[in-house]
């Protein structure tokens, strides 16, 4: 085997033993936050019925469907998940007299 071909087998190898000891790093402990739970409107999926689909003349499709009669989710916005907002909480001490 010529150096070249023994450099490229080398560096290969490093690589799939570098993704190998990732994805079991990540399979023992997953990322801060962990998952983020499925989106109960859409049921993680991202898409919805269109409104479109309720109107009386049995056609389907409009623009904000694009003619699929699904639309993105409103409340995940299409991601399928349900993200945490962070929320930051003031409690103002009573006012008391001296």
């Amino acid at each position: 085997m010529s150096p070249i071909v023994i450099t490229q087998l080398a560096t290969g190898l490093s690589v799939l033993a570098g993704a190998v000891l990732v994805k079991s790093v990540l399979d023992q402990k997953p990322m801060a936050g962990g998952p983020f739970p499925r989106c109960p409107t859409c049921n993680g999926t991202g898409r919805v019925t269109c409104f479109c689909t309720r109107w009386s003349d049995g056609d389907v499709g409009c623009r904000r469907c694009s003619g699929s009669g699904r639309a993105a989710c409103s409340n995940c916005g299409g991601t399928g998940t349900g993200t945490p907002l962070p929320v930051r909480i003031t409690v103002q001490p009573p006012n008391r007299p001296f």
